[in-house]
């Protein structure tokens, strides 16, 4: 059965700021301070993270999507992929492995670890039992750790936001981002208190004015004028 490590507590020090060579934490663990705001511990991925800016999981890889496996009977814990796949040693463990064709359709499964894979198919140990049989008809999506390799989020989203920098993480060290709270956030263009704010699509690691089409991050505190950092209560989760 999967190992629900992740846990929710009250830290006395707050922020909580680290830049862990190591992790500390599983990723993912979600501390909460007395007064609202929230983190949670990430693998910061090439590039270091800057105070201030919204921070997004790394970029969607299409090439782990809609892959064929071999059958799976309920009970198993690995599941062989037909597809063949290029990956390195556990670059899924972690994450999930969703069936998206049915049998098995709406299913999903935490990767525990696999092996690397170049051009070829790979073995996926799962923490949870397969619940409903798989067959060479179903097709698996598999999605990393969104809380592994988080990137500065970009103009163009490319993956899912997740919070706000509190400390500058040096690249591929550990440490928190913050989820839940007022937060200190990078303002691209003129943001009216009480208003909703959404990743910004021209400013990377900026938040802007509600369009209508981005879903909202959080709702201003104050008003910020542009290219300042002003106060954003965050509603990411």
């Amino acid at each position: 059965m999967s190992k629900y490590t992740g846990s929710t507590g009250v830290v006395a020090s707050v922020p909580p700021v680290a830049d862990d060579v190591t992790p500390q934490h599983e990723l993912g663990t979600k501390v909460v301070t007395p007064d609202g705001r929230a983190y949670r511990y990430v693998g910061c991925g090439g590039t270091a993270l800057v105070t201030g800016n919204l921070i997004q999981s790394e970029a969607e890889d299409t090439g782990e999507q809609n892959l064929a496996v071999d059958a799976a009977a309920i009970g198993a814990t690995t599941v062989t992929t037909s597809t063949t796949v290029t990956v390195v040693a556990n670059e899924y463990a972690g994450g999930q492995m969703l069936v998206s064709v049915t049998p098995g359709l709406g299913t999903i499964y935490r990767i525990k670890r696999h092996p690397a894979a170049t051009a070829a198919t790979v073995v996926l140990t799962l923490e949870d039992p397969i619940q409903v049989a798989l067959t060479t008809d179903s097709r698996v999506d598999l999605v990393p750790n969104i809380y592994d390799n988080v990137i500065q989020s970009p103009a163009t989203a490319s993956g899912v936001t997740l919070g706000v920098a509190v400390n500058n993480i040096t690249a591929d060290q550990y440490g928190w981002i913050q989820v839940g709270g007022i937060a200190n956030c990078l303002a691209d263009g003129t943001v009216t208190v009480g208003t909703h704010v959404v990743k910004s699509d021209a400013t990377a690691g900026a938040v802007e004015a509600f369009t209508g089409v981005l879903a909202s991050v959080g709702t201003a505190v104050t008003g910020i004028a542009s290219t300042e950092s002003g106060a954003i209560l965050l509603h990411i989760e």
